[in-house]
């Protein structure tokens, strides 16, 4: 073989080689700008938004998802639901929301709802005493450790703080507010996201 054949086999070996090289390091370039799209489990943890889809929630019926560690409660109140809010207001320690309203109430659900949507709450499940998770207590009616006039609600079992079916304190109980709404907005009928708002505050 000539040198002159010897020299273009090393060039088209070369450039094979390096075309080869080039060609990984855009798939590993596009593998990480991908990921980048996605929040990360850190990222969740940290209060990345989330979207959570509602579609199959029937009235009466709740689910709970987790954001910023905290688990975040999404209950579709039925019709009955919402016609025992009327009858809690004169009970309940802060009826309007009007206490910590930046940290615990945004604008839009200070309301007797505390919700975008009448029919839908978003709630974080924790109780505003000392922490503890609330337990749903919808079924109304005399119950241990709750009134014979029960409307429907929340029970936290650790000291005995109640709440209604807005997370509306009641009053002389040890916890001092509200449950928090977190901010949220709906993408849709069906969807929505928490930890997000329509003015992209979180």
């Amino acid at each position: 073989m000539s040198n002159e054949k010897q020299v273009d086999s090393g060039r088209r070996g070369l450039l094979v080689a390096t075309c080869a090289a080039g060609g990984v390091a855009g798939l590993a370039t596009t593998g990480v700008l991908v990921s980048t799209f996605q929040p990360s489990e850190r990222a969740k943890a940290a209060g990345a938004p989330v979207e959570v889809d509602i579609a199959g929630l029937a009235p009466g019926e709740m689910k709970t998802v987790e954001w910023r560690g905290k688990p975040v409660w999404i209950l579709k109140r039925s019709p009955e639901m919402l016609a025992t809010l009327k009858q809690t207001d004169a009970e309940v320690a802060d009826p309007n929301s009007e206490r910590k309203p930046d940290e615990l109430t945004p604008e839009y659900a200070r309301n007797e709802y505390r919700s975008i949507k009448p029919e839908i709450l978003v709630a974080v499940g924790i109780c505003t005493h000392l922490g503890c998770s609330p337990v749903t207590r919808f079924q109304t009616g005399a119950q241990p450790s709750l009134p014979d006039d029960w409307h429907g609600g929340f029970l936290c079992p650790c000291h005995g703080s109640t709440f209604d079916l807005a997370g509306r304190v009641f009053k002389n109980k040890p916890a001092p507010d509200n449950l928090e709404v977190p901010r949220h907005m709906f993408l849709s009928d069906s969807k929505l996201v928490i930890g997000k708002d329509e003015k992209g505050e979180a």
